[in-house]
């Protein structure tokens, strides 16, 4: 440690009273929404999760989905 920092830790005294109002509440962990910013990370609500067990049931299923409206476009073009 740094002798700066030991010395910040030795003049650092508790208020008697904290604004709770005033302070912020920051989410963190998975819960962040700037960490999901530019990820391929998805939370699944949990009912969900319970369906799909794993990222091979998730895939699967919605390559379903695409694979069905796919062929529901090409079929009402056709009509």
């Amino acid at each position: 440690m740094k002798k700066n920092s030991i010395k910040m830790q030795d003049d650092y005294e508790l208020r008697e009273e904290y604004y709770l109002t005033k302070m912020a509440i920051l989410p963190k962990g998975r819960f962040d929404p700037k960490r999901r910013v530019g990820t391929n990370v998805i939370v699944l609500e949990p009912e969900l999760a319970k369906a799909f067990p794993n990222d091979e049931a998730v895939n699967k299923a919605l390559r379903s989905v695409l694979k069905s409206a796919k062929s529901s476009r090409k079929t009402t073009v056709l009509r």
